[in-house]
């Protein structure tokens, strides 16, 4: 056989034939995918691909995304996590991400939940502290007193039980509940007393003991120099001064971040003027200004609150105005503007929810400050007036009696425990908010 076959060399040069042909068709073949897919936008390409998922009968997780395989003889999809692609859950929020990171900070958060569920018990005292009946029965008729004396303020609504209405022999006016328990107890006729807790009121006077009297079974933590329950007096304290810094707080903060919103947002001339005005208000004097106005009027809870917020909004105002100085100058303020949207738009909509950060951190150190202004207040004898139950007025009672110790440890350990709780609180704020964790472009 020869070695040079003619029907051996046809064979191999149609066989490389159909080699070149087949390759060109390829090269043709591919060149149209890739036109094709340089055409297709990315909501397209996501169409196909969710369309391939449901086709071939798989369904990926929220985590899931299904991706084309580079192969493109095969059809078969392949899942990865963490998609750069939009997934069906919805992205969290950068408020929830700083409460999820200030739940993380386990000393803000439980002080924050110790100081909240005392301050909501606080608002139940009539019914735990009292020397009001929870419970009368006389006569086949009950009546709830505690219960009355919590919605005392209602209009319609009166505490007042006078001794008469229940039988109450030995006493004039209003009925004494201690007593009148007794009374039913040895009559055995079926009418009963139930007392709260601990049946003693803030201001009720225990005629029965010295005074001051040191802590016993009777009075846990021993009377004043007026024979009134330091206990009681120190938890009707604790509602006064939380109530007093927050009213204070709220109120103060809506005037401040109006007042360097307007200034910060319209600058110019308002800015100018508005300014100056704040620095000739820094300078009254707070202090002389409360005494002035203690001597003319008698303070009342909402008196200070007032007289305190119209000097304590000057700090918020620098903040707020700070912030949007600088917020109205970025890119999405400028698009606010460009759009056509309104003046209260942009202000309520746009730069305020961006610029709360720093008064919210401040927030719970603000409540410290609205305590101790007050009992400090008290303490000076320019706050509330007697008998309201006030940690500065037993601070104070406290001092005037240093053989009773009990009276100063007692509103000093429940003032320092109290402010360290919001201090915490405020850490675990500003930790949360800190924009090194957590920002808008992360």
């Amino acid at each position: 056989m020869s070695l040079h076959d003619p029907n051996s060399q046809h064979t191999s040069s149609n066989d490389l034939r159909d080699n070149e042909t087949r390759q060109q068709n390829d090269s043709l073949h591919g060149d149209s995918i890739d036109s094709r897919a340089k055409k297709i936008s990315l909501q397209e390409q996501m169409q196909i691909r969710r369309s391939a998922l449901t086709q071939t009968g798989h369904h990926a997780s929220t985590s899931e995304e299904i991706r084309y395989n580079e192969d493109a003889s095969s059809t078969d999809p392949i899942y990865y996590e963490e998609s750069p692609f939009q997934s069906s859950k919805k992205p969290e929020s950068i408020w929830r991400r700083r409460w999820r990171r200030f739940r993380s900070i386990k000393r803000g958060y439980y002080s924050f939940l110790v100081l909240a569920v005392l301050y909501l018990v606080s608002f139940m005292l009539p019914l735990i502290m009292n020397n009001r009946a929870l419970m009368v029965t006389y006569n086949g008729e009950t009546y709830f007193p505690a219960v009355a004396d919590l919605f005392d303020f209602l209009p319609g609504i009166s505490s007042f039980y006078s001794a008469e209405q229940f039988g109450q022999t030995g006493e004039l006016g209003e009925v004494k509940f201690r007593s009148l328990a007794k009374q039913y107890e040895e009559e055995g006729e079926g009418n009963s007393v139930t007392m709260p807790f601990y049946p003693w009121d803030p201001y009720e006077t225990d005629f029965e003991l010295t005074h001051p009297d040191p802590p016993s079974g009777k009075h846990l933590l021993g009377t004043d120099d007026s024979g009134r329950d330091v206990l009681v007096r120190l938890a009707y304290g604790f509602t006064v001064s939380i109530s007093f810094a927050l009213l204070l707080a709220v109120i103060y903060y809506i005037i401040g971040t109006a007042l360097g919103a307007i200034m910060g947002y319209f600058g110019s001339k308002i800015d100018l003027i508005g300014q100056r005005v704040v620095e000739i208000w820094e300078t009254i004097p707070f202090l002389y200004t409360v005494i002035i106005i203690s001597s003319i009027l008698k303070p009342s809870f909402m008196l200070l609150v007032g007289v305190l917020a119209i000097f304590q909004w000057i700090g918020i105002s620098y903040f707020i105005r700070g912030e949007f100085l600088r917020e109205k100058t970025k890119d999405y303020a400028a698009a606010a503007i460009s759009l056509g949207a309104s003046t209260p738009s942009i202000i309520f909509r746009h730069l305020l929810p961006n610029s709360l950060t720093p008064i919210i951190t401040f927030f719970p150190f603000a409540l410290v400050g609205g305590i101790s202004v007050l009992v400090s207040l008290d303490f000076l004898g320019f706050g509330l007036q007697p008998p309201t139950p006030s940690w500065g007025q037993m601070i104070d009672r406290g001092l005037q009696n240093l053989e009773a110790i009990w009276l100063v440890i007692a509103p000093i350990t429940a003032l320092f425990f109290t402010l360290m709780l919001v201090t915490f609180i405020g850490e675990g704020v500003r930790e949360a908010l800190d924009p090194k964790v957590f920002s808008r472009l992360r």
